[in-house]
């Protein structure tokens, strides 16, 4: 354990050094605000629902929440989730663009979980759902980074065995802090927070978020039934499409527009606003490599007779002597051949 500690802050450092300003000041004001919680109540920081909305009207807290932590465990979490999303979305989308998404995700969350809380104690007139329910912590953030990688790089193999990709990761996730939550092992604005966090990013980065190649991201592999197993794609997408389509009536949501290119030489080419040609390509040959891997892993089974067993098999066919018939037969007669027991003989020609 002394032998990996210094490792371990030598490989942090190493990644702090080479991350931006931004997630930096993330880790920074984490790390502050844990360590301020031993000194005063860091209550305030959190999102409470019923000092929330009026007449408190606690609007910073929706700025705060995703970054105050009440645990070691949960600050490690919270560095982990700010440091991969400086890992891995940063150099594609930008410091900005990440700090954009970070507050985009940590505001919904807290909109969405204190009015979710707030429906319960209208539901329940139970006042603990008002003033006692406090929502903060990264896990909304961190549904909000899985989501991002699941569109980025969602072919990524996780682990081997079993076999599980990035694109699954989010609702395993998910369903495992259902089971503690059920096991009353976890707190229920634990569980709110992340699943208000997965809803909100795919939201944001499905309509909303801007980039070279439009807004949004309208690609097959990002639609909101991909997250779910294929047996319940269907019904989740029929019910997702007319979700979609009541947004777009009442000008939530736009409408997808499809482009035709009918100039192409070969085909035509159907392209959606926010589809990346080059991830197009990517996907394309990561399925080509993987049907060639399980052809060769066919071909591997298959007991096939090598062509060195054919010569060796007709050279020993043509060094065996002749049948006795064959070898006893007159020069003037011909025998042919009926079946292995009966041989007929024929007249001499003249």
């Amino acid at each position: 354990m002394q032998r990996a500690l210094p490792s371990a802050r030598q490989h942090l450092g190493a990644i702090l050094a080479s991350a931006s300003v931004v997630v930096k000041a993330l880790c920074a004001v984490v790390l502050f605000l844990y360590l301020l919680s031993f000194a005063v109540d860091t209550g305030c920081l959190a999102v409470t629902p019923g000092y929330l909305f009026p007449p408190n009207f606690w609007i910073w807290t929706l700025a705060t929440h995703g970054l105050m932590e009440q645990h070691v465990w949960d600050v490690a979490i919270s560095l982990a989730t700010v440091v991969v999303a400086g890992r891995l979305l940063e150099p594609l989308w930008g410091a900005l663009e990440l700090l954009i998404f970070f507050s985009v995700v940590n505001v919904s969350v807290g909109l969405l979980g204190a009015l979710a809380y707030l429906l319960t104690y209208m539901a329940s007139f139970n006042l603990v759902y008002l003033f006692t329910i406090r929502i903060h912590g990264a896990l909304g953030f961190l549904g909000g980074v899985l989501v991002a990688l699941k569109q980025t790089m969602g072919d990524c193999v996780v682990l081997r065995v079993p076999q599980v990709r990035v694109s699954v990761v989010p609702m395993l996730l998910l369903a495992l802090l259902l089971l503690l939550r059920l096991a009353t092992l976890l707190q229920s604005p634990a569980l709110a927070s992340y699943g208000f966090g997965l809803l909100s990013s795919w939201v944001y980065l499905r309509f909303y978020q801007r980039h070279s190649r439009g807004r949004g991201d309208m690609a097959d592999h990002f639609a909101f039934a991909t997250f779910f197993p294929e047996i319940l794609q269907p019904v989740v997408g029929l019910l997702a499409n007319l979700v979609h389509g009541l947004l777009v009536k009442v000008k939530i949501c736009q409408k997808t527009v499809k482009r035709y290119d009918v100039g192409a030489p070969s085909s035509i080419t159907i392209s959606l606003p926010g589809t990346d040609p080059q991830d197009a390509e990517r996907r394309r040959q990561l399925a080509l490599k993987a049907l060639n891997e399980r052809l060769k892993r066919v071909e591997d089974q298959s007991a096939w007779p090598s062509m060195d067993d054919d010569e060796e098999e007709a050279g020993a066919k043509t060094d065996s002597p002749l049948p006795l018939e064959e070898a006893s037969t007159p020069p003037g007669k011909v025998t042919v051949p009926v079946s292995s027991l009966i041989t007929l003989e024929t007249a001499p020609l003249l």
